[in-house]
Formats: C-alpha cells, sequence, structure tokens
C-alpha cells in the first residue's frame, strides 16, 4: 500500500500521479478518515492518562467511601475505554480497506498514457522471421500438443504435453533454473503452491482481483497465480540486517489463473492458459539500489531470450497498462511469425514499498537503530510454455524444429521431426 503520510501531506501530487493510471483518490474521504483516527487515538491516551491519575488517587485513599468512589469512576473509564478502542478499530479498519484498494504511484521514468497504445519500445534483439506456422496446429497434429485431451481432464485452455515437446518444456525449465542460480547467483526456494488471504494481500493480489484467483472451496487459502506470491512473502513480518541485502530469489512454480474478462482472447495454442510453468525472479533491496535491481532482473530475463535466440523486444510500460502493484515495468515480448506481432513473455516490475508496507518487511540500517521499508522487484525468467511456443515458431523449417545449442544436453536430441 501506499504511504498515506503522501497523501495526507501532499495530496495533490497524489491525486495527479493516480489520475495518470486512471484512479480517481478521494482524498477527501482519507483526510476525514484520518483525521477521526487520530482524534481516537488522542481521547485513547487522555483516558489511559485519566486512569493513571485514579490509580494514583486509589492509592492514596484514606476511606473506603473515597476508595468505592473512585472504583465506580474507573469502572466508567473502562466502558469509555472499551468504546474508544472499538471504535478505533473500525475506523483503522475501515481505512485500511480504502488504502488497499489505491494503486502504486507510477515512477517518473513511467509514460504517461491511458493504454498500452503509450508504451515505449525502448530496445530490440534478433531479427523477425515470417511464417504462417502456428505453434499449436504444428504439434496438435501429431499429437505433442493435445487440448482436447486437457479439456476432457479438465476444461478448456488446459493442455497434454508428451514426448520431445514434454522434454523440451522440462529442459526449458532447468535450463532457466541453473542459468539464474550459476550464473546469475539467485536461490532457489521450492515453495506452496497454495497460500493464504493475508499473503495475497500483502503482494497486491487482494482484495482486487479476488476474480482472476482460483479459491479453494469453504476455505481461505488460494492457488498461486504466480511465486511472487510465496516467495515474497518468505519475508513477511522480518526485519532484514542491510549487510544481507540485496537477496535474490528464484522458484519454478505452476500458475493458475482464471484469465476472468478474458474470454476470447488468445483462446488458441499455449498463450493464455489456467495452469502455466514459470520461473519467477524476486530481489529484496534498499530503495537506492531498486532501479539497479529492477535493470538486473530485466536483463537476467532478456539473456535467456539471447541465448534461445528468439527475437525479442523491450517495453517500458505506461500508466495506463503499469500493474496495480507496480511503480515501473519493464515487459519482454517476444516475437510470434505466426501472428506477426511480438507477445509479452516476461513483466519485470519494481514495487517500490508498496508491498513491503503490506507485508511488514523492513531492514535495519548498519551504521544506526533506524528501521526502514525495503523495496521488492519481481521479474518472470521466464514464462516457459510462452517461451517453448516462441521458440518453436521461430526454431521451425519445414518438418524440423530446431533445438537452440543451449538446450541439447538437456534434451539429449538437436531436433524435432514433425
Amino acid at each position: 500500500m501506499i504511504d498515506i503520510n503522501l497523501i495526507i501531506n501532499d495530496p495533490d501530487l497524489i491525486l495527479a500521479k493516480l489520475a495518470n493510471r486512471g484512479y480517481a483518490l478521494d482524498v477527501h474521504l482519507i483526510k476525514k478518515l484520518h483525521d477521526e483516527r487520530k482524534s481516537l487515538i488522542n481521547a485513547k491516551e487522555s483516558i489511559a492518562a485519566n486512569k493513571n491519575k485514579l490509580n494514583d488517587k486509589f492509592r492514596n485513599a484514606k476511606t473506603e467511601d473515597e476508595k468505592n468512589l473512585i472504583k465506580i469512576e474507573s469502572q466508567e473509564l473502562e466502558k469509555s475505554i472499551l468504546e474508544n478502542k472499538s471504535l478505533l478499530e473500525e475506523k483503522e479498519q475501515t481505512l485500511k480497506n480504502i488504502v488497499l484498494e489505491i494503486p502504486n504511484i507510477p515512477s517518473e521514468e513511467t509514460p504517461v498514457g491511458i493504454d498500452e497504445s503509450f508504451n515505449k519500445i525502448i530496445k530490440s534483439s534478433g531479427s523477425l522471421k515470417k511464417s504462417d506456422v502456428e505453434h499449436s496446429s504444428l504439434l496438435s497434429k501429431n499429437g505433442l500438443l493435445d487440448f482436447e485431451l486437457g479439456g476432457s481432464i479438465a476444461k478448456t485452455r488446459f493442455v497434454v504435453m508428451k514426448g520431445q515437446i514434454a522434454k523440451l518444456h522440462r529442459a526449458l525449465i532447468t535450463y532457466m533454473l541453473n542459468t539464474h542460480t550459476e550464473i546469475n547467483n539467485y536461490i532457489e526456494y521450492n515453495v506452496p503452491y497454495i497460500v493464504n488471504k493475508d499473503s495475497l494481500i500483502g503482494t497486491g493480489q487482494l482484495p482486487k482481483f479476488e476474480e482472476d484467483l482460483f479459491k479453494i472451496e469453504n476455505t481461505e487459502l488460494y492457488l498461486i497465480p504466480t511465486a511472487e506470491v510465496p516467495l515474497t512473502n518468505i519475508y513477511r513480518n522480518k526485519i532484514i540486517n542491510e549487510s544481507d541485502l540485496p537477496l535474490k530469489l528464484v522458484a519454478h512454480t505452476p500458475c493458475f489463473r482464471s484469465e476472468a474478462g478474458s474470454y476470447g482472447k488468445d483462446t488458441k495454442g499455449i498463450i493464455r492458459q489456467h495452469q502455466f510453468e514459470k520461473i519467477e525472479l524476486v530481489q529484496i533491496v534498499k530503495p537506492e539500489m531498486a532501479d539497479e535491481a529492477l535493470e538486473l532482473i530485466t536483463s537476467h530475463a532478456e539473456n535467456i531470450m539471447e541465448s534461445l535466440e528468439i527475437p525479442y523486444q523491450r517495453v517500458l510500460l505506461s500508466t495506463g497498462d503499469l500493474g496495480f502493484s507496480s511503480s515501473k515495468t519493464n515487459d519482454i515480448e517476444a516475437w510470434f511469425p505466426s501472428q506477426n506481432c511480438y507477445r509479452e513473455i516476461s513483466s519485470c516490475s519494481s514495487f517500490t514499498d508498496f508491498q513491503s508496507r503490506r507485508l511488514n518487511i523492513k531492514y535495519k540500517e548498519m551504521d544506526s537503530k533506524k528501521k526502514s521499508y525495503v523495496y521488492t522487484l519481481n521479474g518472470s525468467g521466464l514464462a516457459v510454455g510462452r517461451t517453448m511456443a516462441a521458440l518453436i515458431e521461430n526454431h521451425t523449417d519445414g518438418n524440423i524444429i530446431n533445438i537452440p545449442s543451449v538446450l541439447h544436453n538437456l534434451t539429449g536430441f538437436q531436433t524435432i521431426k514433425l
């Protein structure tokens, strides 16, 4: 969540920044609730002071009548304390519920615009191939990808892979994990695929995006939409030593998304599935290191694309296309010859202290006792299914899929004959 003091101290600036991303902030309501909360806190302190005075008075009382009168007065104060506590908790919860719905403040580098047409292309890599070879049609003929079987086992937007394609998919996972752990120095984690409500509130998926999640019936548990959630929550309510920063975490997990509101979009192939695999990169850093960390995460994802010889472009998202929790995002988009366009294959984002305030993650500065909120960042390194689809379309020659050389030792084959 954003720091409420920013709204109180400089409302016009925050109003303008949030308006750039299409969010209308009700400053008056927030200030009203903030002032009411402050009054209740002042009242609480005043009641506590009166309670202390009564305690002193009781100790100095000389007769039973005096003590009984003080007891009656004390009981009335206890009622006031309970009433104040109830009102304060209600006011704080109301304020928190409102603040949890406010998106992050865009960075100064984020282009201002109402939608994705205002995104800015930063760089491109590789030569663009033109082809009508579409990955799902190509592989469905011989059953290497079976969407009908996936639908009968689950429902539409699930797929069954087999044979060399299943092995290629597994090889990509291993290659990405090995690269990020052995070369880029991330620590690998194996994390739960089911998380609780607090974990999703902490990273910003709840309360706003509940319809996009798969919830387990009659529980407060959800299937993860991304490993960002369990990885970042490892440090919830923790104080990190400054000397231990930056923290670099990576995990491979399946991801589960209901894709609510995406009806009719990308229904062909494995671009938009309810279940897919992803390698997630997370960094936890000091605020002044966030820009460098975002560039590192982005370059780590791009290096995978280059080693797999998949053409791509880096795109800086505009305010109108920015994710709820993000302050700045670089999308990496792979070239899909069959669609004659680029499609997103990784999002690398800086969240400033938006998540760490929700999760209460701080670091302790070495030269003082001061504790400050860390900055969190993450990125896909990469989405495995989409990477495989782009690889197939860019490396198919006639009836042969040529496997990039960096995968040969992991696949055990250099081509797939169709």
